[in-house]
């Protein structure tokens, strides 16, 4: 079975990672969507969230799954019987940074391969970042997010 980790912050889970996923699910048996723990990184939605939620915009798919985890992703993959890592790229500037951690993963797992996926062109502007500025100031963002995380993020910034 060949199994592939899609990790990330997912802070929120966007239609751009989405897009992504939908793409890779078709080139794998299995997919885990990895959700970081980072302590230092101050998170709109707590792991457990970002699973949840993601878990609800992936239900469609038989053979991908979320899970929250800490420490290097490499071991992580190792864990789950991983032979490659997802990773999605934007724009060339996204490139320099996905160049770097490729390279500091193969040295640490040569046999983990890394499968670098294109945005579609009508998520290449898309980040949780932006989704995140966006519905601070009320904006719509529900076509930047899946529709439970863009009622969710509407909670959140209204509390």
């Amino acid at each position: 079975m060949r199994v592939a980790i899609y990790p990330g912050s997912f802070d929120p889970f966007t239609n751009g990672h989405l897009d992504i996923l939908q793409r890779a699910a078709g080139l794998f048996d299995h997919i885990i969507v990895s959700v970081l723990v980072n302590p230092a990184k101050k998170c709109l939605f707590s792991p457990e969230e970002r699973v949840e939620l993601i878990g609800d915009a992936i239900k469609k798919y038989e053979n991908v799954r979320a899970i929250h985890f800490n420490g290097l992703l490499v071991d992580f993959c190792r864990s789950a019987g991983a032979c490659a890592i997802i990773r999605g790229l934007r724009a060339v500037s996204d490139y320099e940074y996905e160049m770097q951690m490729f390279a500091v993963n193969n040295k640490l797992a040569p046999d983990l391969e890394t499968i670098f996926l294109m945005s579609a062109p009508r998520y290449s502007f898309l980040s949780s970042s932006i989704a995140k500025e966006v519905a601070q100031y009320g904006g719509d963002v529900s076509e930047m997010v899946p529709e439970r995380i863009a009622f969710e993020m509407k909670k959140k910034f209204s509390a």
